[in-house]
């Protein structure tokens, strides 16, 4: 975060700079016309330089506040952002009494955060809010339920269908997650259990995409991914549901040795996982001072239909999503046209646009029995 910040003053001071100069010689020549085409320019030149859909942007914060979608739309236009995927956390965190100032993030106090379910109302009333048009750039999805409850599960199916042709399929799901996990309430929450069973089942059947945040290892523990064992189980017992990898499962003060070869691997014997390259796994292990590591751009290549990028914005920082857009470019400068295409675009597009009403419609996936199966 500190390396975004400092990416963010160092851009804006260019970006100012260039603006108040451009300001002086139109005041001289008082053509309004040309300092909008110089500006233009200017975002062209210095921001994101490739269309994508930003698969993991956060509308809402911890304490479900948001800037409202209409505001995201702007900052999307100004970041060459075609469509996103949108939601929040199940978590909400508590401002205790003890505490003076507000919290805005779950790292501003040493408080619990506990389950609530209405960051999903939020998300379907700000999508249906919107006309036609504006809906067709965006893909919502839920994920207001406690992982930890076997009833989660009945929980998702009634939300979907409460707001029809709404949700698209579930997101965060949060599992492990650095200091969060310890403010979380109850039991830590982890992967390999029955509730999760159900709702990797219930997935499958609808052939929903879902995505989980997982942590690799523990911060103290970085010579072997200690938590991999609980994906792998899950991955095992049900092969056909579509999990999206998140951050590549690496998080704050988090590493695993050969991470990238970690990754090969999974994807090799999991055809239906997705990675993500955002957060800290891009800045601390792809791409490190804006030079990517040779092996992660083979490995793109090699699985080019199962990757993609997002920003992981959160809802106070919709203006942010241009500068962090942007870090991506050196990246995809180095990748091939057609993989680039799909890591920004067509990857996102394709797990989403034909997912939502499915679970309405009861269009479950009917899979050929053992007797139709022909070897």
């Amino acid at each position: 975060m500190n390396k975004l910040n400092r990416a963010l003053t160092k851009t804006n001071k260019k970006v100012f700079w260039t603006i108040n100069k451009i300001e002086s010689e139109i005041k001289l020549n008082k053509n309004k016309e040309r300092f909008l085409e110089k500006l233009n320019k200017l975002e062209t030149s210095i921001g994101p330089k490739y269309p994508m859909v930003d698969a993991h942007l956060h509308l809402v914060d911890f304490l479900w506040e948001t800037e409202w979608i209409k505001n995201l739309i702007y900052y999307m236009d100004k970041s060459n952002i075609e469509k996103a995927v949108i939601f929040w956390t199940a978590l909400k965190k508590i401002w205790a009494e003890n505490e003076r100032e507000r919290p805005e993030y779950y790292l501003d106090d040493d408080n619990e955060c506990y389950y609530d379910s209405g960051t999903d109302t939020i998300i379907a009333n700000e999508f249906n809010s919107l006309s036609k048009k504006e809906k067709e750039r965006f893909y919502p999805l839920l994920c207001g339920f406690n992982p930890m409850d076997i009833d989660a599960v009945k929980q998702i199916e009634r939300t979907i269908k409460y707001n029809p042709w709404v949700f698209c399929g579930i997101w965060e799901v949060l599992y492990r997650h650095d200091d969060l996990t310890f403010q979380t309430q109850w039991e830590a929450p982890r992967m390999n259990t029955k509730a999760t069973s159900l709702i990797l089942e219930f997935v499958s059947k609808y052939d929903l995409p879902i995505m989980i945040h997982n942590n690799i290892t523990s911060p103290s523990v970085s010579d072997y991914p200690k938590y991999l064992h609980e994906l792998e189980t899950m991955l095992m017992e049900y092969p056909k549901a579509k999990v999206i990898f998140a951050h590549c499962w690496a998080s704050r003060r988090l590493n695993a040795p050969y991470y990238a070869k970690m990754i090969d691997r999974l994807l090799t014997e999991y055809p239906s996982l997705y990675v993500d390259y955002s957060w800290v796994v891009f800045d601390d292990i792809i791409s490190i001072n804006d030079v990517t590591k040779e092996e992660w751009i083979q490995l793109t290549e090699k699985f080019s239909d199962r990757v993609m990028i997002w920003s992981d914005i959160l809802w106070n920082w919709f203006y942010k999503v241009w500068l962090t857009n942007s870090r991506y470019n050196s990246f995809l400068d180095s990748l091939s046209p057609e993989t680039r295409e799909k890591v920004c675009r067509t990857n996102a597009i394709s797990l989403y646009k034909n997912s939502r009403n499915k679970v309405e419609k009861w269009l479950k996936i009917k899979y050929p029995s053992l007797k139709e199966v022909k070897f």
